[in-house]
């Protein structure tokens, strides 16, 4: 094939199972093979031919060419994967096409931000990781994850991956990438004065993805959290904020020593401040969620130093 397939061509191709051995196959003898770069390797013909069950050579050649373009790309040393063809068959081989068992409620740290208990629980339901207050019934934070994530893990041990996919996840986000597909991301803030968030937080930044139309949300001060400059911050406070999740930031909410206002409006820009002791790390971001200019400060002292 040479011209980009529809959708519908592109899952047709899958629809038979002698093609999808061909790209499993390929991948664990690309696995198997000593001395592999970190490139992709090329197979040769004989070789994909000697891990896949298939009748004669005629067909597997007719399998590779209906595959080529699409899942594979051939070279001067045979056939590999291709980007699509990587997608698939890490899917496959990770059987997260399976429904993973159910999880909880299982007990979890941290603090509702919403009514300001500790009664947390961890569930795990669709594959979808949600942890709830079970003395307001709010969700608290959510998490989508996958079924070899699940599988491989005990409870403890899942809630830990989490914790770590949360924090990849909002560093990317901010940054402008899309963590489900690495398309660019436009980020807008906007007021939310009936929020149900403490008043120390009426800003919300929402990141869109007009590739995958995936969402994402969050509260103005949670946005720079893992920006290096808080990072640096709270590590001189014996805080190491890229080992934790969103929601173990709670109680910083609640407590009101992390805080936002909006200190312009033309343009608009907005000040987040994190309060550590007698320490202070602000933040000046503009109507993007853009990070415009660091402080650190004691005793009111503002000189922002522009980034």
């Amino acid at each position: 094939m040479t011209e980009d397939p529809s959708p519908t061509e592109f899952f047709r191709l899958l629809a038979d199972e002698t093609r999808v051995d061909i790209l499993r196959s390929i991948a664990v003898a690309q696995y198997e093979l000593e001395g592999a770069g970190s490139g992709p390797a090329e197979l040769a013909f004989s070789t994909i031919y000697d891990h896949v069950d298939v009748e004669n050579t005629s067909k597997l050649s007719y399998h590779l060419g209906e595959l080529t373009g699409t899942y594979l790309q051939k070279g001067d040393d045979g056939y590999s994967l291709s980007h699509a063809g990587e997608r698939i068959v890490r899917f496959i081989l990770s059987g997260n096409y399976e429904q993973p068992d159910s999880l909880g409620p299982e007990p979890v740290s941290g603090i509702c931000v919403f009514c300001g208990d500790t009664e947390l629980e961890a569930s795990l339901s669709h594959q979808f990781f949600r942890i709830d207050c079970s003395t307001c019934d709010q969700q608290v934070a959510g998490q989508p994850i996958t079924p070899a994530q699940a599988r491989t893990r005990d409870t403890e041990a899942l809630v830990e991956s989490v914790k770590l996919q949360s924090a990849e996840d909002y560093r990317q986000v901010r940054r402008g990438l899309c963590p489900e597909c690495g398309a660019v991301l436009s980020a807008s803030v906007i007021g939310v004065p009936e929020s149900p968030l403490p008043d120390t937080d009426s800003f919300l930044v929402t990141s869109e993805c007009e590739e995958c139309l995936r969402t994402y949300n969050s509260p103005l001060t949670y946005s720079v959290v893992y920006h290096p400059a808080s990072i640096a911050f709270h590590w001189d406070h014996g805080i190491d904020v890229t080992s934790r999740a969103i929601w173990e930031f709670h109680e910083r909410l609640y407590d009101g020593q992390w805080t936002t206002e909006r200190v312009a409006t033309d343009p608009p820009e907005y000040e987040v401040e994190y309060q550590q002791g007698e320490d202070a790390l602000r933040f000046r971001l503009d109507s993007t969620a853009t990070v415009t200019a660091t402080e650190r400060v004691r005793h009111e002292s503002r000189q922002f130093d522009q980034k």
